[in-house]
């Protein structure tokens, strides 16, 4: 596995490409919606979003792991919030992403140290938040916010 990702993007027709990001794997679809495209892959947004949900959903599964708790399954929402910046372009003004647990906090050891610290893991989501705003919340099974303190 290289240690730097890179991604290749070859045009399908307008704004629909084909997203190859492994050799041995078909080819995921990036489009945008009408009237540009025809909404036949994610939007670059919806990547993005995808990227930060998927690589805090990884840190929490690894911080949680290493204590040797079971927190599956794992179910995460991500959302943006997009607006127009002082020049009239579009831009992501803020990322909210919604980690739920499979199981009950309650039943979860050493949970309090792993939710000061594992975003601090999270590579993508630590990259974007440095311009973009990422706001967290993880709930329990029984729906109950066990981050950030409620």
């Amino acid at each position: 596995m290289s240690s730097e990702p890179s991604v290749r993007l070859v045009q399908q027709a307008d704004y629909r490409f084909a997203i190859y990001y492994n050799k041995d794997q078909d080819p995921i679809f990036g489009d945008e919606p009408p009237p540009l495209g025809q909404s036949q892959g994610a939007t670059p947004s919806q990547f993005l979003l995808a990227g930060v949900a998927n690589c805090l959903s990884d840190s929490l599964l690894f911080a949680l792991r290493k204590f040797k708790q079971n927190p599956e399954p794992i179910e995460t929402r991500a959302s943006c919030q997009i607006g127009r910046n002082d020049q009239n372009r579009l831009r992501i003004l803020a990322i909210h992403v919604d980690i739920q647990i499979g199981v009950p906090g309650s039943t979860m050891e050493n949970l309090d140290r792993v939710l000061a610290q594992f975003q601090d893991f999270c590579t993508v989501s630590s990259s974007v938040s440095l311009g973009i705003p990422v706001n967290v919340t993880v709930i329990d099974s029984e729906l109950k916010q066990l981050y950030p303190s409620p």
